[in-house]
């Protein structure tokens, strides 16, 4: 994968770029706004993880830019600027995620890696699979070895976001941005309970476990 870094501050720029190629990435970096933005104007990135304050011009200005023009490299925003009302005014700018700082390493590499295999490549996506398990985003039902499995709205948006990340960990504060929209303070549990509702809907009676607990960093959905 090929990733533009553009950011401004040198050393964080430097922790990124090593991070993200010791994940196995390719990794070019701009140091303002508008070099990034010629940048990935012109060549083709898989995404672009963008500082949101930077000098000439600011981050989601970038990113509005960039999709006047028709780029549609997914976009993560990095900012101190954390509140719900910017978080959304980045997204409203184009931006495909957007992430607080201070940041954890691998919260960064498992958000960039889930926009890389969340793209859009070839059209819209009407069917996901895992396993036996299988979801139609059209008809609205999921089933599981040929049985179909009712599940309640956000249950079925819960396990929509896991099985388009299938095989990637994916972090109780991604989950609460993507499946209910920051409107849950983070220390609330209502991922577990909502975690262990669809577990015992998709994995209980069947002989192979497919929802995955991982200690410390979040769940993940793999056969």
């Amino acid at each position: 994968m090929r990733v533009l870094v553009v950011e401004d501050d040198i050393d964080l720029q430097r922790t990124l770029r090593r991070a993200l190629e010791e994940d196995g990435h390719t990794v070019d970096v701009a140091n303002d706004g508008l070099t990034g933005e010629s940048m990935a104007g012109d060549v083709s990135y898989d995404v672009l993880v963008l500082d949101r304050m930077l000098p000439h011009k600011e981050g989601q200005d970038v990113v509005r830019a960039l999709r006047l023009a028709g780029v549609s490299t997914p976009v993560l925003i990095l900012s101190a600027k954390a509140e719900t009302h910017q978080r959304i005014e980045g997204l409203n700018a184009g931006a495909n995620d957007y992430l607080g700082k201070p940041f954890e390493k691998d919260e960064l590499l498992a958000r960039v890696r889930a926009l890389w295999h969340g793209r859009d490549r070839n059209g819209p996506v009407t069917r996901l699979q895992v396993g036996d398990l299988e979801m139609d985003l059209l008809a609205r039902t999921v089933h599981r070895a040929g049985g179909k499995i009712d599940l309640q709205p956000r249950e079925f948006r819960l396990l929509e976001y896991l099985m388009r990340h299938a095989g990637q960990v994916v972090t109780r504060t991604m989950l609460l941005e993507k499946v209910w929209d920051y409107h849950f303070d983070p220390q609330t549990n209502v991922i577990d309970v909502h975690i262990s509702r669809l577990r015992a809907k998709i994995d209980r009676d069947f002989g192979t476990q497919l929802l995955h607990t991982v200690r410390g960093s979040g769940y993940r959905l793999e056969a």
